[in-house]
């Protein structure tokens, strides 16, 4: 039999319709022998529910939303696959919105979220990302949110980061290791979590090394690439120019090989380099980049694993308030050795 409908079946039953609903969705306000009989007959009839009509019912979209700052990181393309690889088996849609390190464009983005209909959203926020009303609003409207790698800390849910202090301080000792005494920190932001904890692990191995703290060797970049190239090349062609350059995100790292390049810099024998960054291409770069790559699998993977079981399992809790640490991996290549 086909076209079986809730109301046909309830005409089967002699039940209402809201009641052979809610029994096909196992309520606890239905009797098991009641659920048993519907569900028997639903069986019979063939009876197929319709996932559009339950999500229009349930006010659901079956989507969910991913902010990120910036599409060109490998390290968010890869998060993005992770994710998938899970909201897929549940038959969920996922739509990606790219903020382009804009504090303006993140907070229009959410206000589209918020008027339209998305389920939940997984969120990196942007360097520029300092006042959080537009995060507390989402939060407010009980629409579930995970933060991963650059998060809100004072926004009361689970927030996926990585290592950063620790990883920090072993990349900066593995510098001084190979003779770096003036090594250059390179980020885009003091203001995000993940590069504050990063630049604590850089100056505290440099006083664990008894190397003097030089704020002019923290050096602020920018978003804009041609920017960055300008910025970076003044700073190396300056008195106080480092002999090593840590980079916060692979960006800066890729303008620093563009401005040694330009400069004739030999790297590693003039200038090591080294990066956070998950570039499957930090291999075939000339010299190779010694890099710190964090799980991004497992970033996505475990973000959109809460994200579902608060989704699909009835009266899930709340996120707990807490952050998930997911340790890094340090990579050492070419860039950053003594030759």
């Amino acid at each position: 039999m086909s076209g079986v409908n809730i109301k046909k079946l309830a005409e089967v039953l002699n039940l209402a319709p809201s009641t052979v609903s809610r029994a096909l969705n196992d309520s606890y306000e239905i009797s098991e022998k009641t659920k048993k009989r519907v569900q028997e007959v639903a069986k019979q009839m063939n009876y197929q529910p319709n996932p559009f009509a339950r999500s229009l019912r349930e006010h659901r979209s079956k989507t969910i939303a991913m902010i990120i700052p910036d599409l060109v990181n490998n390290f968010f393309a890869q998060v993005i696959e992770g994710v998938e690889e899970i909201t897929q088996q549940f038959g969920y849609h996922l739509l990606v919105y790219h903020t382009h390190e804009n504090l303006e464009k993140e907070k229009e983005i959410v206000t589209h979220l918020l008027n339209g209909r998305v389920d939940g959203i997984m969120m990196s926020v942007s360097h520029q990302t300092k006042e959080t009303e537009h995060l507390l609003n989402v939060y407010e409207k009980r629409i579930p949110i995970i933060f991963f790698d650059r998060i809100c800390e004072t926004i009361p849910t689970t927030k996926f980061v990585t290592n950063g202090y620790e990883s920090g301080y072993e990349l900066t000792s593995h510098m001084i290791n190979e003779g770096c005494k003036r090594i250059a920190f390179l980020l885009l932001s003091r203001e995000i979590s993940i590069s504050q904890q990063r630049l604590r692990g850089y100056l505290d191995a440099l006083k664990d090394h008894g190397i003097g703290e030089d704020e002019a060797l923290v050096l602020k970049c920018e978003n804009s690439d041609e920017e960055n190239h300008r910025i970076i090349k003044n700073f190396l062609c300056s008195e106080a120019k480092p002999d090593g350059v840590l980079a916060a995100v692979e960006k800066l790292a890729i303008s620093t090989y563009y401005v040694a390049h330009d400069l004739k810099l030999d790297i590693p024998n003039e200038l090591k380099v080294a990066c956070f960054s998950n570039m499957k291409i930090a291999d075939l770069l000339n010299p190779s980049l010694t890099t710190v790559a964090q799980p991004t699998h497992e970033f996505g993977r475990q973000a959109a694993s809460l994200l579902m079981n608060k989704l699909t399992k009835k009266n899930a809790p709340d996120f707990e308030d807490t952050v998930i640490t997911l340790p890094s991996t340090l990579h050492i290549r070419k860039s950053s050795r003594l030759l």
